[in-house]
């Protein structure tokens, strides 16, 4: 067997950075960006007020003074004009300042009687400008590859970029295996159980990045499993789910390879999720999960999800560790590296008393992983510890 982080590297070692595409912006949302992206203009692109007030010369201001109006300047209509000592112009927030002018007094500090104001308030230090540029330049960079958020999308417009290159989605077939599921809807046999993995995992891919197609449960035999695999020609990562350990009904490792799977992993020092596998499958990557409900998810967050981000051109990495103080204690932990089910909040993570791997309700409670490595001691409460989010 080997361990997580070796199993991890094999696996980023089989796929690489998809191809481009280009996507309007309004479709960029949650996309990874391939290639960085320049500014046009800048930002703001001129003088603006950032206030709701009357534009005058600095050097004008003082108590009690008075102006004339000489106009007015709103957001898309400037005042197409200058002041000069003594005027001012009524003045909106996001307004072009006029020429001529350096500094807005609040209207609060003003009153206004027909064509005159006068400052009754204390106006302060603040000029309520906008400097041109202020927020950025043209030729600002934003740097990829970068998952782009709603703020990014933003930035992207006020860059006018109309268009952006994304790595393409990966496309994932997967493949759930065995005689005893049915799918949710379907009545199951007094044997059966029904198909749960597969609609966790579409989900988990999805949330990453990739899009996912369900495919028809394959049964346990070599004919139902090579009709699986030909449905999932030309996807990017095939993923089964089940029928990967070594009982008489677990032939996806048999038919995978005498489809000419050259494998590159099987079997990783880790619970829930001990039998792992991976490979190069006609031209697609593959990977074997477990059948048992929380092995797959879990299995999951810490290897389908890093993959995906490593085919969207994301850094190749584990997913990410946090900090927590453990409430509750934890016996030692044994040969193999052991994720537990956990609860954090308020800094404080507490791991689940049951462990047992077909428990999606304890799952569905859980938004932590507590690692615990191989041959670790005994933990006590109130010890810092690691956790993985999910």
């Amino acid at each position: 067997m080997i361990t997580v982080d070796e199993a991890l590297e094999h696996l980023f070692a089989l796929v690489g950075p998809l191809d481009v595409e280009e996507v309007p912006l309004g479709d960029a949302a949650g996309r990874v960006l391939a290639r960085q992206q320049t500014a046009r203009r800048d930002q703001p692109p001129f003088a603006a007020s950032a206030m709701d007030g009357y534009a005058i010369r600095a050097a004008d201001l003082a108590p009690g003074a008075r102006f004339d109006v000489v106009g007015d300047s709103a957001a898309g209509a400037r005042f197409d004009g200058s002041i000069s000592p003594g005027q001012t112009v009524r003045i909106f927030t996001g307004a072009p300042m006029p020429e001529g002018a350096d500094r807005v007094v609040i209207q609060e500090d003003c009153t206004r009687e027909g064509a005159a104001m006068t400052i009754t308030g204390t106006p302060g230090d603040n000029r309520h400008v906008r400097a041109a540029g202020a927020d950025f330049t043209i030729g600002h960079v934003m740097d990829a590859p970068r998952r782009l958020s709603p703020a990014d999308i933003a930035l992207l417009a006020a860059m006018n970029v109309p268009r952006v290159p994304v790595t393409r989605r990966p496309e994932i077939a997967l493949i759930s295996t065995g005689d005893e599921l049915v799918m949710p809807g379907e009545a199951p046999g007094p044997d059966q159980i029904i198909a749960s993995n597969t609609f966790g995992l579409k989900a988990l891919a999805e949330e990453a990045g990739a899009h996912a197609r369900l495919l028809p449960i394959a049964r346990d035999s070599e004919e139902s499993l090579i009709t699986a695999f030909d449905l999932a020609r030309g996807a990017d990562l095939v993923v089964t789910i089940g029928g990967a350990s070594v009982g008489d009904h677990d032939l996806v490792g048999k038919v995978a390879a005498d489809l000419g799977m050259a494998r590159s992993f099987y079997k990783v020092a880790m619970r829930p999720g001990k039998p792992l596998m991976a490979g190069r499958l006609e031209g697609s990557a593959m990977l074997g999960l477990p059948g048992n409900p929380v092995s797959a998810i879990v299995c999951g967050v810490l290897f389908l999800r890093p993959v995906i981000h490593a085919m969207l051109g994301l850094p190749p990495r584990a997913p990410a560790r946090l900090h927590a103080t453990l409430e509750g204690s934890v016996p030692e932990n044994g040969p193999r590296q052991h994720f537990m089910r956990a609860h954090v909040s308020e800094g404080r993570i507490t791991p689940f008393p049951t462990q047992d791997s077909a428990l999606l309700s304890v799952l569905a409670q859980a938004n932590a992983l507590l690692p615990r490595p191989i041959g670790d001691g005994p933990r006590k409460p109130g010890e810092r510890v690691e956790y993985i989010p999910i």
